[in-house]
């Protein structure tokens, strides 16, 4: 069976992915924006504990196929071997559709195929329904979703990015959209097997407005962006790897020879805040945290300064790309050129660049273990279980909600069954063919199988790639490395709604960031900024949240 990587993907992975979608699918994690309400049917606050347990889902583990590397300390589960077709096991024995037509609105980056295509009616058929899909341009879905939700025209089934639930949007997922708890909660969810096998950190972080709304794409944990190196650069140059940010640095220098064109790495921002422990930045409730009894956010701590002023000394040195600091090009491009030897992305680009440089000789690329900035073990921070999903429109029929249950049951088959192959590869002859045991997309498989059923449900998180097993298992060990060192903070698997009147309190902090590691502005305007944050009302949204700990407690144990 096929390689995949399945895992909440984010924003940025979707948008640094999207040109090489013909030879891998991009895994991540959750990315930004926060979304919820309470029990009681308020618009702000979340829902968690006691009041959580009642709406939850059922867990029931799936074992179909034994994964050769079990997931640990929130790692993906990884597959490194194929599974030929007539091993393939049906999770899925009765058709669960009964027929509805089914209206989808999704996110898709590219030219959408068109709504007759095989791939459609092959799964239609498969699942028992009838889907129109009506995709939207990925790059400004936030716009149409805006629109769609303030309208009456509604779709069946809305996907919703994280990064999408700003300004009205979250009011409006508490509104338009249906309560699938009364299908899901419980021992109902054992109706959808598949479904049932979803890990709960995932349905807890689905519950909006107090009810289970979102049916998730789940995702491992832990931090999903990787410092990457070019491994047969540095073992033919004889570079070793650095455990300090004092030697990052040092090591950039030698390598980097701007007469050469080359220089040692892209901006490491992102890389930065991990090596300097900083609170997670990839969603608002993430960013806070209890710390010696006081919450705390991440931009009043000192390790968020430090970072920006090592990132801003790997620029200031000059080892930093041009074009990086210039914010053109793209540094995947980059690394794989030998123009620069570090960058920081995605996980799912190990296998994805490797793929793609199939063809060059001798190229190799490992990912950098996080260190702590001074030496010594990191301390990093989970980032959400899920941060895509997909809503039923309020007001829909028994019949309709219990066929999209049905569909995002089927399309939430794990690795080695029938269900899965169909919803990652389409149909044999048609959309691939099978190569030394491996199934391979051809031209039209490439357009029409991608970036739409997926949207609708997915299993827990894995990694298969039996066509690059070290990789595969790379990726996965990275990950159990890596979680060995992550905590949960207060509100990780929560999502929350914020109070409108602070809703875009800290909007002006990325770019600020990015202006600061650049040189042009210093850290001293994070200072102020981060004075006028707290009393513009950063200290009252503190006390928001805390009130909201001490009310709901945490998600996580």
């Amino acid at each position: 069976m096929t390689p995949k990587s399945s895992s909440a993907p984010s924003r940025r992975s979707f948008l640094a992915s999207t040109a090489i979608t013909a030879t891998a699918v991009a895994g991540g994690a959750p990315l930004l924006a926060a979304c919820g309400g309470t029990r009681s049917g308020k618009k702000e606050g979340t829902t968690s504990g006691k009041e959580a347990r009642k709406i939850l889902p059922a867990f029931v583990a799936q074992s179909v196929v034994a994964p050769d590397i079990p997931p640990e300390n929130g790692s993906s589960a990884g597959f490194t071997r194929a599974i030929a077709a007539a091993d393939l096991k049906d999770s899925v024995p009765e058709k669960l559709g009964a027929g509805s037509r089914i209206t989808i609105m999704s996110p898709y980056w590219g030219t959408p195929p068109a709504g007759d295509n095989p791939y459609y009616a092959a799964m239609n058929d498969a699942i028992g329904v009838r889907t129109v899909w009506q995709n939207q341009d990925g790059n400004t879905y936030d716009e149409k979703l805006g629109a769609v939700l303030a309208s009456s025209g509604i779709p069946d089934v809305v996907v919703v990015p994280g990064w999408n639930l700003t300004g009205k949007i979250p009011g409006a997922v508490n509104a338009k959209f249906e309560d699938l708890g009364p299908y899901l909660s419980g021992d109902k969810v054992k109706d959808f097997p598949n479904l049932a096998a979803v890990p709960t950190d995932a349905w807890q972080r689905s519950i909006f407005g107090g009810a289970l709304r979102g049916i998730p794409m789940p995702a491992s944990y832990v931090v999903n962006i990787a410092p990457f190196y070019r491994k047969d650069l540095f073992e033919k140059r004889g570079y070793e790897l650095p455990r300090t940010a004092d030697e990052f640095l040092a090591l950039a220098k030698e390598i980097t020879s701007a007469r050469a064109k080359v220089w040692a790495c892209d901006d490491m921002k992102w890389t930065a805040f991990n090596l300097f422990g900083v609170i997670s930045g990839s969603d608002k409730a993430l960013g806070w945290d209890l710390a010696d009894g006081k919450l705390v956010n991440r931009v009043e701590t000192d390790g968020y300064l430090e970072a920006l002023e090592w990132t801003r000394k790997l620029y200031a040195a000059g080892v930093v790309h041009p074009d990086a600091k210039a914010v053109q090009g793209d540094a995947g491009n980059r690394f794989t050129a030998g123009q620069v030897l570090i960058y920081n992305q995605d996980l799912s680009h190990w296998y994805m660049k490797t793929v793609e440089q199939a063809a060059a000789p001798g190229f190799a690329m490992g990912a950098l273990d996080l260190f702590g900035h001074a030496g010594g073990d990191p301390t990093l921070y989970a980032v959400q279980p899920a941060s895509i999903w997909a809503f039923v429109r309020k007001g829909s029929s028994e019949k309709l909600v219990r066929d999209v249950l049905a569909m995002a049951n089927f399309t939430a088959a794990p690795y080695g069954t029938t269900e899965r192959m169909l919803t990652d590869y389409g149909v044999e002859g048609t959309h691939y063919t099978v190569e030394k045991g491996l199934p391979v997309k051809n031209d039209k498989g490439t357009i029409e199988v991608a970036g739409t059923f997926d949207y609708t449900g997915d299993p827990a998180a894995y990694v298969a790639h039996p066509d690059r097993p070290d990789i595969a298992r790379a990726q996965v060990e990275w990950q159990q490395r890596m979680g060995a060192f992550t905590k949960k903070t207060s509100f990780y698997g929560l999502t929350i709604t914020e109070p409108t009147r602070w809703t875009n309190l800290a909007d002006g902090f990325e770019q600020l960031e990015d202006d600061i590691v650049r040189g042009r502005k210093k850290i001293g305007d994070m200072q102020r900024a981060v004075s006028d944050w707290k009393s513009g009302g950063g200290d009252q949204l503190r006390d928001w949240y805390r009130k909201l700990l001490d009310e709901s407690g945490p998600a996580a144990n």
